[in-house]
């Protein structure tokens, strides 16, 4: 920690340092310097300085103006970096601060290597008025170019309120530090002032706030070097741009090893829960798991592994919440991963164990026939390899979206357990034999039901299912289709873009 310390020195006081330190907070420098690799970092535009006289800003032009830009090397792979520095004037937004960003995402675009941001801002400079504004909009601007040209990556080590919350929530990915980080468009005064409402700093925006609730965090950790060690990792997974291929890494994990866990992985029972990891980490490289937003959306499941050493990504319906129905925040989670895999030529890998969409008065009038459109939208969108294995129930309209051959599935699988139909039996025979008076009847129909639509014997008759297969063998088929499937070509009618249901 010493030598980094004297780095940061030219930044602010041996003083204000300890004061950052005592708050369980590293420098800007220091931060940067243990993300990349050791010695790699390379600082651009240190000597700029502000060019604002107001409000005394003219007494005092420190070097760098409170932003740190340069490039490095993760695990040997390259990556852009900006990182704010709170004990210069509060890391503010200045003219200055948004030069320096926007010359380094305007390359980080061109060369095709992804941008890693680790915010810690009180926010827009005020003495330069209308000039921090619009360095705010030059920023937003660049996010949206470079939004599905190069991975973006947003970490919040500190406050990040009013505008400043933009540029993260327009990047691919946001990670926050527990007790340290927070984002909020308005604070908690303004909150009280307009609303009446009392709320803290950590209730209103805080990471478990944004990871549990509202999902704009994708992941939280319990302090700096973890988050930064941490995404390390996950930066392994992502591609460094748009035309190349996902990132591919030595594997000892042979495709043909033992599976037959997966044999015993589904209940009895179609009403019983189950932890849908149990069918994920048998399939995927032993310990190559990173999951995507674990406490948000529950009943869905998305995250990064990889197969036979290459990453793909994978959705997964969750029946141990919620028994893994589709409801809003659901289908706005997945549909977002699915189109961040496509976007950047990662293979999609879906599992389906979904009873249909939420019902209820507070989904319909929440939207979720617009939000459940997006994850639809998303699929059929999508051009990348996509692998579909049923396990269990896939009913009515949430049988379509989850990746179903309908909607250009390459390969779609389906479990001798699996369930393909409109509604689940009881259900639907409660409508078709209505007129029925027995409970002995009802009965006897429901079993008729079942024994005609709840195998995947129908579908496959159809064509609907490529193949009904022995769990145990999922693995090394998934692993053959995606060494089939690495060169795949598909297109999408020219367009400008489509009008995704937002």
């Amino acid at each position: 920690m010493l030598s980094l310390r004297m780095v940061a020195r030219r930044w602010a006081s041996e003083a204000a340092i300890q004061k950052q330190h005592a708050r369980h907070k590293l420098t800007a420098k220091e931060r940067v310097e243990l993300f990349c690799d050791p010695g790699t970092f390379r600082e651009r535009d240190a000597g700029v300085v502000h060019n604002c006289n107001d409000f005394g800003l003219g007494s005092t032009h420190p070097e760098g103006d409170g932003l740190i830009t340069g490039t490095g090397l993760i695990h040997g792979r390259p990556v852009y970096v900006f990182s704010q520095d709170f004990m210069v004037l509060g890391g503010s937004m200045s003219g200055t601060n948004a030069q320096k960003m926007c010359k380094i995402m305007d390359e980080a675009v061109r060369v095709g290597v992804p941008i890693v941001g680790l915010n810690d801002s009180g926010g827009a400079r005020i003495q330069e008025g209308i000039t921090s504004l619009a360095g705010y909009a030059d920023v937003f601007l660049r996010n949206t170019l470079a939004s599905g040209v190069i991975p973006q990556i947003s970490v919040i080590l500190g406050p990040c309120a009013g505008g400043a919350v933009y540029s993260p929530a327009l990047t691919d990915f946001t990670f926050m530090v527990q007790n340290n980080s927070f984002m909020f468009v308005t604070g908690p005064d303004v909150v009280k002032a307009v609303t009446h409402e009392v709320v803290t700093k950590e209730e209103l925006g805080g990471a478990n706030t944004h990871h549990v609730k509202s999902g704009v965090a994708h992941g939280t950790f319990s302090n700096e070097l973890e988050a930064l060690q941490r995404l390390r990792t996950f930066y392994s997974y992502l591609p460094l741009n748009n035309k190349s291929g996902p990132p591919e890494y030595p594997s000892s994990d042979s495709r043909d090893r033992d599976c037959s866990v997966l044999d015993r992985v589904i209940p009895p029972e179609s009403t019983q829960a189950y932890d849908i990891h149990s069918v994920i980490l048998p399939v995927i490289d032993e310990g190559s798991w990173y999951e995507v937003q674990p406490k948000f959306a529950r009943n869905i499941v998305t995250g990064f592994g990889r197969m036979e050493g290459k990453t793909v990504a994978i959705i997964a319906n969750q029946p141990e919440h919620n028994a893994g129905v589709l409801d809003i925040d659901a289908s706005m989670k997945a549909a977002r991963f699915v189109r961040f895999a496509d976007a950047f030529n990662i293979p999609i890998i879906t599992f389906v164990d979904v009873p249909g969409f939420l019902p209820g008065t507070g989904q319909e009038w929440g939207g979720i026939i617009r939000h459940g459109a997006k994850l639809l939208y998303a699929y059929c969108e999508a051009t990348v390899p996509k692998i579909t294995v049923i396990t269990r129930k896939a009913y009515g309209g949430a049988y379509d979206v989850m990746s179903s051959k309908h909607i250009r599935g390459d390969m779609n699988y389906a479990w001798p357990t699996a369930e393909i139909a409109v509604m689940g039996s009881k259900g639907a025979c409660e409508i078709i034999h209505r007129h029925v008076k027995t409970p002995e009847e009802m009965s006897d129909k429901v079993k008729e039901y079942e024994q005609k639509f709840c195998t995947p014997v129908e579908a496959a008759k159809k064509g609907y299912i490529d193949a009904v297969i022995e769990p145990r063998h999922t693995r090394k088929l998934i692993c053959e289709d995606l060494e089939r499937l690495k060169d795949k070509v598909s297109t999408n009618p020219w367009k400008k873009h489509g009008n995704i249901p937002l």
